[in-house]
């Protein structure tokens, strides 16, 4: 699996407006086979900052990501609304999907 966790500082005037903005972008990356989730959440120190937390199967299924027509079309639109250049962690794991956080095992909790 290749996991992603990107960091996008959107200027201020558009921050309540950046899901909405970045919507195309999201639903077709959702929607490729190789991706496994694709999920925006909002800084709570930041409101103008949104964090990308993105997975995809394997090499192949980044590469056809990267190679998109909207990916090349977020390249395109996306910048114009942020600050700077994102920033990203990006590795290759032998895992397939999430594990439980067992230090924070819930009593009775489904798994």
């Amino acid at each position: 699996m290749i996991f992603i966790t990107a960091k996008f500082e959107v200027r201020a005037e558009h921050a309540e407006e950046w899901p909405r903005i970045a919507a195309e972008f999201t639903e077709a990356t959702r929607a490729e086979p190789g991706c496994l989730w694709f999920d925006w959440s909002r800084s709570l120190e930041n409101p103008s900052e949104y964090v990308l937390l993105e997975a995809f199967r394997d090499d192949e299924a980044g590469g056809a990501h990267v190679n998109s027509a909207h990916f090349r079309a977020a390249q395109e639109k996306l910048p114009p609304y942020l600050v700077r250049t994102p920033k990203v962690v990006n590795v290759s794991l032998e895992q397939e999907g999430w594990s439980e956080l067992g230090e924070m095992a819930v009593p009775g909790g489904e798994g």
